[in-house]
């Protein structure tokens, strides 16, 4: 079974920084989807950030520019570097994996099986 454990997460001011770490576990192989998607009371869930397998990545287009997507095949952890972060960056993020990949990764939840519990992230003005 695929575990997700997040961690990272923080408050900080407008145009701060915050780095999240994803470490994945339970798995073999290497064939991933692998992303970030976050969540705000009353908004539902959006995508952030995907990667996989060969390293091609999707941004949402509130992010792009602004936050960084890695994964570390060695040490099976996904990151999420977060700069200029805006208080509207404010929500629950959760790391999600498709194992082994299947599909494009795309910013959709609803396409991986496997979810972490979130990590808060909170930007004040």
């Amino acid at each position: 079974q695929v575990q997700l454990v997040e961690s990272g997460g923080g408050s900080v001011q407008t145009g701060g920084s915050l780095r999240l770490s994803c470490a994945a576990s339970g798995y073999t192989g290497s064939s991933y989807c692998m992303g970030w998607f976050r969540v705000v009371p009353g908004k539902g869930r959006e995508g952030v950030a995907t990667i996989d397998t060969v390293g091609t990545t999707r941004y949402a287009s509130s992010v792009k520019g602004r936050f960084t997507i890695s994964h570390d095949n060695v040490k099976r952890t996904l990151y999420l570097q977060m700069n200029g972060l805006k208080p509207e960056d404010t929500a629950m993020y959760y790391c999600a994996a498709d194992i082994p990949q299947r599909r494009e990764c795309l910013l959709l939840a609803y396409e991986y099986d496997y979810w972490g519990q979130g990590t808060q992230v909170t930007v004040s003005s």
